[in-house]
């Protein structure tokens, strides 16, 4: 009896003892689970928030709009191609023309994403009209030379050879960034010129020698480059006094304010660089 006393106690403390482990297993592994699901939400948080912030930005889509100056056009129209190629699911539409005539445009209202101007004081035209989105970039700069026919018939080697009798010239428009940087360039020279037509841009002027209406025009040297075909140029010294930077900024009232972002990003690129000094822009 005794004996079976003490079996039935020593059974009734080991069920005991079994159960109390068994419900202190529980309850660690109740807490453990609850510190190792809010471990693995906060992994997940900071993983997720890790992604947002290192990883690579939504590429641009959609129509990109850019307003850029005429001597931009051989270079732009191949980096669109590039950006678009880059950012499948965009469309770059460019607009080139006289700075002046582009940043009035932009002012009245014209819809555009970006604006590539060939001189700050023109950029400056559309910043003080709150137009720009952010500080202008200067991502090139350009220098004049003489466009001449092939062949250079009228043996021109310097600005002071434009004011030859019956030599015919071509410039472009002061209120034009080309422009103005002739008039800068004849000043330093001493030369004073009467252009027999003022274009209003560059690729006006450069017209005009390929026409024959013109013996030379004052135009930059990246345009010469462009049409070395049809066209020489004949280098001066005094074009180092008329180097014209070229900024560019996305617009305030852009439709597509990411694809602009994006277009003014990919410009400042090494690839767009390469490509720009390869078409004769310098570096800024």
């Amino acid at each position: 009896m005794n004996t079976r006393s003490t079996a039935t106690g020593r059974l009734a403390v080991a069920v005991a003892a079994a159960l109390a482990l068994s419900l202190g297993v529980t309850a660690c592994g109740s807490n453990g689970g609850k510190s190792s699901g809010s471990g693995s939400s906060t992994a997940t948080a900071t993983t997720a928030g890790g992604d947002a912030g290192t990883g690579n930005a939504p590429k641009a889509k959609g129509a990109v709009t850019v307003f850029a100056a005429a001597s931009l056009k051989e270079s732009f129209t191949e980096l669109g191609k590039k950006f678009e190629a880059a950012n499948p699911g965009t469309k770059v539409t460019f607009n080139f023309g006289g700075s002046s005539a582009l940043a009035s445009s932009i002012n009245s209202g014209a819809p555009a994403d970006v604006f590539a101007a060939a001189s700050p004081a023109t950029m400056k035209t559309v910043t003080d009209a709150g137009g720009a989105s952010g500080e202008p970039k200067t991502f090139v700069r350009n220098t004049l030379t003489i466009a001449v026919p092939k062949g250079n018939p009228k043996h021109i080697a310097g600005l002071k050879d434009l004011t030859g009798s019956g030599t015919k010239v071509a410039l472009c428009a002061k209120e034009v960034p080309c422009g103005a940087a002739a008039l800068a360039a004849l000043k330093a020279a001493g030369v004073n010129l009467t252009p027999v037509t003022l274009e209003q841009d560059v690729k006006g002027a450069l017209t005009k020698v390929e026409l024959g209406e013109v013996d030379a025009s004052l135009v930059y040297r990246t345009d010469v480059k462009a049409d070395a075909a049809k066209i020489d140029g004949v280098d001066f010294p005094e074009a180092d006094k008329a180097v014209n930077d070229y900024p560019i900024s996305a617009l305030a009232k852009a439709p597509n304010k990411d694809g602009a972002a994006a277009f003014v990003a990919y410009i400042q690129s090494p690839e767009a660089k390469q490509v720009l000094t390869a078409a004769g822009f310098q570096a800024p």
